[in-house]
């Protein structure tokens, strides 16, 4: 009840219309259904494991080599790629070129076989390998003991100090974009504000590459290699997804951080190859993997930790890729001309 002489405030419907406009109703429909995705792809890539054309080498004589294909390949939904090598070192360098991810060797001289893993390409493919393996070697009254030829570090004992670095990386790429945009403006006022902010971005790409190369490096021992090979690609990794959520924000304003958080967490992260290598992983998320800095990245970290820096040619150029592509977007915004943004003196 008003008291007399007193103007009567707004009704609650009044004062909800004005808290909550449209846009911002969209925005929190729009987070919404980015947590329902979050827990789709999480769950979705990492519930059910499942192997999908592992790929095995057999090592065995003439007439005993197609037998052990057929055998492999008969492994149900398509579990085994089998192909043949002609001897056990020259398996063993498959494994270790990431070529192939295991190998059976066989023993004409008595029933026990050797099986060749490389637990370091990730040891949830050395588990599925052994275990198909030896469900194969008992039907034909046969063992087989595993032997680890790329075996993980002691600060290393699940495999996934390369994803979690690679996963800091690209927390750091977008976070600090992000910032970048919430603090100066969604895009950049003209093309000198857009050097100065990628060389900002760059600044920091490569203090954020060699610090964490010093955390799992020196400080915990987490992950050998080439201490400057893991730091220049962190610091790829930094400014390819700093780059290109610029350029989502040049693009969509504030909308762009989300669809940032939608490819490289949502989608990026599961899809890694961090927990499971892409063999174990569903038809989507093996599919997107590689191509995603994230995948790439840890891909890349891996095989410098671990595999002598082989096949990083593929890893290092999808991440370029992203980063050129988000410098060629953000200066293709600027250079159309300004948005309802705003941008202030910094950065």
């Amino acid at each position: 009840m008003t008291a007399p002489g007193q103007v009567p405030g707004p009704g609650l419907v009044a004062e909800l219309k004005g808290a909550v406009t449209p846009r911002t109703a969209l925005l929190v429909i729009a987070v919404l259904l980015l947590q329902f995705g979050f827990i789709t792809s999480y769950v979705g890539a990492l519930h059910h494991p499942t192997p999908h054309e592992l790929s095995i080498a057999v090592v065995a004589p003439p007439q005993v080599s197609p037998k052990l294909v057929a055998a492999l390949e008969s492994v149900p939904d398509d579990a085994v790629k089998a192909v043949t090598a002609p001897d056990a070192e020259t398996a063993t360098a498959q494994i270790k070129d990431q070529k192939i991810y295991a190998a059976l060797v066989f023993n004409p001289a008595g029933t026990e076989d050797t099986l060749l893993v490389g637990g370091a390409r990730g040891p949830s493919a050395a588990r599925a390998a052994d275990t198909i393996v030896t469900a194969l070697e008992k039907t034909q009254g046969r063992t087989v003991k595993t032997v680890d030829v790329v075996p993980l570090a002691k600060g290393d004992p699940n495999g996934l100090t390369s994803f979690y670095l690679v996963i800091g990386f690209c927390v750091g790429g977008y976070l600090v974009a992000s910032i970048l945009g919430v603090s100066a403006g969604a895009k950049p006022a003209n093309t000198n504000r857009a050097v100065i902010r990628l060389g900002t971005l760059a600044l920091y790409s490569v203090a954020a590459g060699i610090g964490g190369a010093i955390i799992v490096g020196p400080v915990l021992d987490a992950l050998p290699g080439s201490f400057w090979g893991l730091a220049g690609v962190g610091a790829l990794v930094v400014f390819a997804v700093g780059a290109f959520t610029m350029a989502l924000q040049c693009l969509f304003d504030i909308i762009g951080i989300g669809i940032a958080v939608l490819i490289f967490v949502v989608l990026g992260n599961p899809s890694a190859g961090g927990v499971f290598p892409p063999p174990l992983m569903p038809p989507f998320w093996r599919a997107i993997g590689a191509w995603i800095p994230n995948g790439a990245g840890t891909e890349a970290t891996r095989s410098i930790a671990y595999f002598d820096a082989t096949n990083l040619g593929m890893p290092l150029v999808v991440l370029v890729v992203w980063a050129l592509v988000g410098v060629g977007i953000t200066f293709a915004a600027v250079l159309r001309g300004p948005r309802g943004g705003r941008e202030l003196v910094h950065p």
